[in-house]
């Protein structure tokens, strides 16, 4: 029940910000790493939402594959983030961007913050809380979490492939 309701309280945050403004949006490819008690790497894409470049909504799903007590794993994640910076007169404006966000797979939740360079180039921490008692493979997946990824928007890899 509590999960359905973090849910719809963050699709309502979402729909009543895109209501506000128009909103350009961009698409991304994401690679990384995923600590979570195990090592799992990550591919997925990602919807990049702004209207101005101080605050970025960010959405997205990907899988996460590794080895989990001997067995090869995989699960789905989906992930909602808030990229934010409100740095003015600066020569190199955005460089970078505080981001504050959550993850959710089948074997746990995960709120995050983090450091995100040019949008590009993300590391974020946060804390996992368990959905459920099995665990993943017999392994429960709980406690501290770590994020690296990068992200590659659509349009630079069609520029690099013509």
């Amino acid at each position: 029940m509590k999960l359905k309701l973090f849910f719809v309280i963050i699709l309502l945050f979402l729909m009543s910000s895109l209501t506000k403004a128009q909103l350009t949006a961009h698409t991304l490819v994401h690679v990384g790493y995923v600590y979570q008690n195990q090592s799992f790497g990550e591919i997925g894409g990602r919807l990049l939402l702004l209207n101005n470049d101080d605050i970025i909504f960010r959405i997205g799903a990907s899988g996460l594959f590794g080895s989990v007590n001997g067995k090869f794993a995989a699960m789905p994640k989906v992930e909602a983030d808030v990229l934010f910076n409100f740095e003015k007169n600066v020569d190199l404006n955005h460089a970078y961007y505080f981001l504050g966000g959550a993850e959710i797979t089948t074997q746990y939740i995960a709120p995050k913050v983090g450091v995100t360079l040019f949008g590009l180039v993300d590391l974020t921490g946060g804390y996992a809380f368990p959905l459920g008692t099995e665990g993943l493979h017999g392994k429960k997946l709980e406690g501290f979490n770590l994020n690296f990824t990068i992200n590659l928007p659509i349009v630079m890899i069609r520029d690099l492939l013509n």
